[in-house]
């Protein structure tokens, strides 16, 4: 038996995390890009690190997508409410 972490949203596309373990992987995605993008921005100066930083902000979306998508009940589809 599978436990899942996200649920379905019910309109629209996608997914919203319904136990800590979602809340987690949420979380710290989030931190993990908040903490490298200001690391990257102060020992990189100009573009090269504002590209540094979009290029592991991408990553880090691309693995929480995968995760989401992996760990949650019913796959993901467009939604229409009840239907």
């Amino acid at each position: 038996m599978t436990a899942y972490w996200f649920k379905p949203k019910r309109y629209g596309y996608g997914a919203t995390p319904v136990t800590w373990q979602g809340w987690a992987v949420v979380l710290g995605t989030v931190a993990v890009m908040v903490a490298a993008s200001a690391y990257l921005r102060s020992t990189e100066p100009g573009y090269w690190g504002l590209g540094l930083m979009f290029a592991f902000d991408a990553v880090a979306l691309i693995f929480l997508a995968i995760v989401t998508r992996r760990k949650t009940e019913g796959g993901w589809r467009w939604r229409w409410g009840g239907r």
